[in-house]
C-alpha cells in the first residue's frame, strides 16, 4: 500500500492525464467515484488506454473506526479495496446509450414530481372536507369539479395548479416514455 502520486488536480482532463502518464506502465487500475459528473473523466480516461473501474459508491462499507475521511483517505481506501479485488463497481454504459439512461432517470423524476402533486391534492381535499380521495379520483378531477368540492376559491385554485403542473409533467413523461421506446427497439 505503498502511495506513489498523491496530487489534487483540477477537474481537466488534460491535467488528470499529464499526471497520470509517465505511470502508465504500473498502472493496474484507476477508480473513478460514480458522482453525478463522471462521464467526462471515465471517458477521457478509457480513450487514453487506462483500464478504469467505476465505483459504486453507496455499496461501498467505510472503514470501521475510520477517524478521518477526506479524499486523501477515501483515495487509499479505494486503491486498496480495487488491489485486495473487492471493489463494489458500477456499470459504465457505452457513450451511445447514456443519454437514454439520463432520459429514463429525468422521466423517474418527473413521476416522483406528479405523484408529489397528487398527494398534495390528496391532502387539501382531506383537510377541507373530511374525506379521503383515492389516486384515481384525483386523475379525474375537472375544474369544474374542484370548485364543486372545494367551493372557496383559493382552495381550488390550489388544486387547479396542481393539476396543471400534473398535466404538464404527464405529457412529458409521455414524450420520453416515446422517444424511448424508438431507440430502444434495436437493443
Amino acid at each position: 500500500d505503498q502511495i506513489i502520486l498523491r496530487r489534487r488536480l483540477p477537474n481537466r482532463l488534460d491535467r488528470v492525464l499529464e499526471e497520470l502518464v509517465p505511470y502508465r506502465e504500473d498502472i493496474k487500475g484507476l477508480v473513478v467515484e460514480s458522482t453525478y459528473n463522471w462521464y467526462w473523466l471515465v471517458d477521457g480516461l478509457i480513450e487514453a488506454g487506462f483500464w478504469v473501474h467505476l465505483a459504486n459508491t453507496p455499496a461501498i462499507v467505510q472503514y470501521k473506526g475510520l477517524k478521518y475521511t477526506d479524499d486523501d483517505s477515501d483515495a487509499r481506501w479505494l486503491a486498496k479495496l480495487l488491489r485486495l479485488g473487492l471493489l463494489p463497481v458500477g456499470y459504465i454504459y457505452p457513450k451511445e446509450q447514456r443519454a437514454i439512461r439520463d432520459l429514463l432517470r429525468k422521466r423517474g423524476q418527473l413521476i416522483r414530481k406528479r405523484t408529489a402533486h397528487l398527494l398534495s391534492i390528496q391532502n387539501i381535499i382531506t383537510r377541507n372536507r373530511g374525506q379521503s380521495y383515492g389516486a384515481n379520483d384525483v386523475k379525474k378531477l375537472t375544474p369544474e369539479l374542484v370548485e364543486q368540492l372545494l367551493p372557496n376559491q383559493n382552495i381550488s385554485l390550489a388544486v387547479k395548479s396542481n393539476l396543471m403542473v400534473m398535466e404538464t409533467l404527464s405529457e412529458a413523461i409521455r414524450k420520453i416514455e416515446k422517444t424511448v421506446e424508438t431507440q430502444v427497439r434495436p437493443y
